[in-house]
């Protein structure tokens, strides 16, 4: 029988979380060890932010987070902070800036964050092996016996941060969501968030002639509105804003879009029917929005030819009402291929909410996006890494407690 590998923490997945969490334990004088299938630690991590990695955000909190128990993350999420993150960025040197809405990003590479995190590793004897597979996992009075394609592993408690099933591309697999259920777990809903809308089947045609036009919007859905930049693809709609609605989205509902939030598009068109009269509504209103927008919204040769001067107040409020609540049902989304993350995940309800810990089986602990846990865009998914992957870390129990 091949000799095991011991080690008091094995942890399951070198993203965000798992390393943040490794750090940590390691830092508290156990052995730590972090294994994960890529050929490269941090592989989310590099190519967020369009390689410059949004790593946080200023007014991160509670409000930000998506849970089927919105109130689990608070306690993680105030014991570690986007501060205290920022103040360990700041002490290694990392340049950084606000691009908007209080998102931070390197000045230069993502992988600085990356260097940041594997050399605080190092410091802290913890131990990284990649390019490792996982085979079964199984649990007994002596720990977790973990195989694996480098020989087998024996350790006392185990950290599953293996994320979820966004960007398979990346090396996203449902492992860790296989791990909990092994373990007795249950499983919220799963699917892809933060991800593109696509068009129904009947607008394909007709709308993808849009591609590339954008604008500043207000969407709703489901009670949750964001108001950020949006862009037509020749699949859908993506942009912030969609993005973010597309988490609150379900199969079959309606997106609510104001294309023109800043602006009360009536009293608009009562200006300009006053200044211009013989000019037409499209004319009009394409001062103020993309014409080809404009067009598509009002087809035909009714807008282009009336004269604002003929139009009474009703006819403007309709074409106002009509930009101000354009509605749309999108046909589904991009799905994991493009999702920025996964929502649902392991139960919160068979958490622990200071240390993460399954109240199912002692010594293990889940961190990260496999939780059911999921952030708004902006940097918010990089810090419930860093705080529950910190959370674990701080609060991982002496081997003789487990």
């Amino acid at each position: 029988m091949s000799k095991f590998t011991e080690i008091d923490v094995m942890v399951l997945g070198a993203g965000a979380a798992g390393m943040i969490c490794a750090i940590e334990a390691a830092r508290r004088g156990l052995s730590t060890a972090v294994l994960d299938h890529a050929r490269a630690p941090g592989e989310k991590i590099r190519i967020s932010g369009g390689g410059r990695c949004n790593f946080t955000n200023l007014h991160s909190g509670p409000g930000n987070f998506l849970s089927a128990n919105p109130r689990f993350a608070i306690s993680a999420l105030r014991s570690f902070t986007q501060h205290d993150f920022i103040a360990r960025v700041k002490t290694h040197g990392i340049a950084f800036h606000e691009k908007t809405l209080g998102q931070l990003f390197c000045d230069g590479s993502a992988r600085e964050i990356i260097t940041m995190l594997t050399g605080e590793m190092r410091e802290a004897g913890a131990r990284l092996d990649l390019s490792i597979e996982i085979g079964a996992i199984t649990h007994s009075d002596q720990g977790f016996q973990i195989a694996t394609s480098a020989g087998p592993w024996r350790a006392s408690r185990l950290v599953v941060a293996t994320g979820g099933k966004s960007i398979p591309k990346m090396g996203a697999t449902g492992l860790g969501y296989e791990i909990a259920r092994q373990f007795g777990h249950e499983l919220t809903e799963t699917r892809a968030g933060l991800v593109p809308f696509t068009w129904a089947s009947h607008m394909t045609e007709s709308w993808k002639a849009l591609s590339g036009v954008s604008a500043d919007v207000a969407a709703c859905c489901n009670g949750a509105e964001f108001r950020e930049a949006m862009l037509f693809t020749h699949r859908g709609l993506s942009g912030p804003a969609m993005l973010q609605i597309s988490s609150y989205w379900r199969d079959g509902d309606a997106v609510v879009i104001d294309l023109s939030p800043g602006e009360d598009l009536l009293t608009w068109l009562k200006q300009a029917r006053g200044d211009r009269p013989k000019a037409s509504p499209l004319s009009a209103l394409s001062d103020i929005l993309p014409k080809r927008l404009v067009q598509q919204l009002e087809p035909g040769s009714a807008l282009a030819a009336a004269r604002l001067a003929d139009m009474n107040n009703a006819a403007l409020e309709q074409i106002a009402e009509g930009f101000h609540r354009f509605e749309i049902v999108p046909g589904g989304t991009e799905g994991y291929r493009t999702a920025e993350v996964t929502l649902g995940g392991v139960d919160t309800s068979q958490l622990n909410q200071k240390s993460m810990e399954s109240r199912l089986v002692p010594g293990l602990y889940f961190i990260g996006e496999v939780v059911d846990v999921t952030g708004h865009l902006g940097g918010h998914n990089f810090q419930w890494a860093w705080s529950s992957g910190v959370a674990a870390g701080r609060n991982i129990r002496p081997a003789a407690t487990v």
